[in-house]
């Protein structure tokens, strides 16, 4: 299957990105591999003909927008995500109208029309950067709750309205579930993601991107860490930084979206060039503008 799937890249002249969250035997075969943010700027980059988007849907869509010449294929193709699912473009107009003076920054887990209805995108790696950079006093953050208010934090002179969305994940995570792990790893710092609950956040060692957990975890002299987020991290982690020790912050903590992609599924994908990620030409173009004002930040 892997011969296949390598034989049919160079035919279609194709290239495969995955998220950190896929399986790792997913991940084995991506061309790149990375979080939100560095996915769609390798987007940008890509010249190949043909993007197999290993990850779900909203990704897709983004690199889509980026690349609207290029065929991108989602090989999940049912691959979706709570979060995005909990803000559309009416809930946008909406807060909008409540809040006319202040800016939408949208999290990229949300629709190309969600996208389409904002000012600018974000993602974990680059929000508080992106919400300091804008002249608004007041902001609209969604869907995300948990990290507009951990990107509020660092944003003390603006005012913040949230939206009522949060990654499932990460926000079952709890205090206790931190202090639990401390009694039992207690020479291991705690690295959480930024979509995790505000007291999680604040018990932690280290609040980050899934990128910067990995870059962390590379440069830090201890041997084991406590990994507060989706566990299809900790395949990356574990080549990165040979030898080390990972534990999964409160017990299992899967996606089960980022999980349906499978090797069959990518070479069927290649196969029969399916399923192709399909959107308006106008909203591709309204959706561009909010991704690219993020990737000029």
């Amino acid at each position: 299957m892997l011969e296949q799937i390598e034989k049919l890249k160079k035919e279609r002249g194709a290239v495969i990105l995955a998220h950190y969250y896929q399986k790792p035997e997913i991940q084995d075969i991506a061309d790149f591999v990375g979080d939100s943010l560095e996915l769609s700027r390798k987007a940008t980059e890509i010249q190949a003909d043909v993007i197999v988007f290993c990850g779900v849907h909203f990704m897709a869509e983004s690199a889509k927008i980026l690349n609207p010449e290029k065929t991108v294929l989602l090989p999940a193709a049912f691959a979706g995500c709570p979060m995005a699912d909990r803000i559309t473009e009416e809930d946008v107009m909406r807060l909008r109208r409540e809040h006319p003076r202040a800016a939408v920054v949208t999290y990229v887990n949300s629709s190309a029309k969600v996208k389409a209805a904002s000012d600018i995108c974000c993602t974990s790696s680059n929000a508080v950067k992106v919400v300091r950079s804008l002249p608004e006093r007041e902001i609209i953050f969604v869907p995300d709750r948990n990290l507009g208010r951990y990107v509020a934090q660092f944003c003390p002179d603006k005012e913040f309205f949230y939206g009522n969305g949060c990654c499932p994940i990460h926000d079952r995570i709890s205090a206790a579930d931190v202090q639990n792990a401390r009694c039992a790893h207690p020479e291991s710092p705690v690295l959480v993601h930024p979509e995790c609950r505000p007291e999680v956040i604040g018990l932690a060692d280290f609040t980050g991107s899934t990128a910067q957990i990995l870059q962390y975890v590379r440069n830090s002299d201890r041997e084991e860490f406590i990994i507060g987020t989706e566990e299809g991290l900790l395949h990356r982690a574990r080549q990165l930084a040979p030898g080390k020790t990972f534990h999964v912050l409160g017990g299992p903590l899967i996606c089960s979206d980022m999980k349906l992609g499978s090797l069959a599924e990518v070479l069927h994908a290649l196969q029969c060039m399916e399923k192709r990620i399909e959107l308006d030409a106008r909203l591709i173009e309204k959706a561009a503008g909010s991704l690219s004002r993020m990737l000029a930040v």
